[in-house]
């Protein structure tokens, strides 16, 4: 009989489409604006359409999709304008959160942001795109942990959701990886030695850089226009930006 201990944890059926939808869409199986229709779609999964329908459910709540009333859901498409807005407020979450977590967080949840650091250096030259980018966001959410601050977690999960994709498609570029990692570096540094300003200026300053990022592969691409003019992402090759 197996360890207990090694049994991974039960997950709803919902939760377990959820995410393999959520990396279908990162990796652009499932391209922005595409869409996603019910019978056709869990059928794809091998799965039934009532989990589908709720893990439908979790993925709007995240804004990577978009319910509509008798039709089909579709795969979110929001403008930059949209994502620059959710990019600065993210900005401004990170930067408070060094600022607390350099008042608060103890030597472990440091230790805990160097781990990630540390393992994204490893990385960054061999692992495929979603690896690396799981190991991004999760040295960003120890950073926001080592606040101890239930709410600003809390806030800046739900923030994050709706930036899944934009993040992932900055986090998975390779020109500027050297400056990012960089970046990680000293903000790591900067919360050891509980310097506030170095890590609020810092993580500030990052996160800046992702929508200038962001700006430029928008610029890059084929993009349509709605009937405001407003362009919106398609996929992109990560080499070309």
């Amino acid at each position: 009989m197996p360890d207990s201990a090694d049994t991974p944890p039960y997950r709803p059926l919902r939760e377990q489409i959820a995410e393999k939808m959520r990396e279908g869409i990162l990796l652009g199986d499932f391209p922005p604006g595409s869409s996603l229709p019910e019978r056709e779609t869990s059928a794809e999964l091998g799965v039934s359409r009532t989990p589908f329908r709720e893990a439908m459910g979790i993925l709007s709540k995240e804004g990577l999709v978009t319910i509509r009333p008798a039709r089909s859901p579709i795969v979110a498409n929001p403008t930059v304008h949209e994502l620059t807005d959710l990019l600065t407020v993210q900005a401004a979450l990170e930067a408070l959160a060094g600022e607390l977590a350099c008042e608060t967080g103890s030597r472990e949840d440091f230790e805990q942001v160097a781990g990630h650091h540390e393992t994204m250096l490893m990385i960054s030259d061999t692992a495929p795109a979603l690896e690396f980018f799981k190991a991004d966001m999760a040295f960003h959410s120890a950073v926001v942990a080592a606040t101890g601050n239930a709410a600003l977690m809390e806030i800046h999960a739900q923030n994050n959701a709706r930036l899944w994709r934009v993040r992932f498609l900055t986090s998975s570029t390779r020109y500027d990886r050297d400056r990012v990692l960089q970046q990680h570096g000293r903000i790591a540094q900067t919360l050891q030695n509980r310097d506030k300003v170095g890590a609020s200026s810092t993580l500030r300053e990052h996160l800046k850089d992702a929508v200038e990022k962001i700006s430029r592969i928008y610029a890059k691409q084929d993009g349509s226009a709605d009937h405001s003019g407003a362009t919106r992402l398609n996929n992109h090759n990560e080499e070309e930006i």
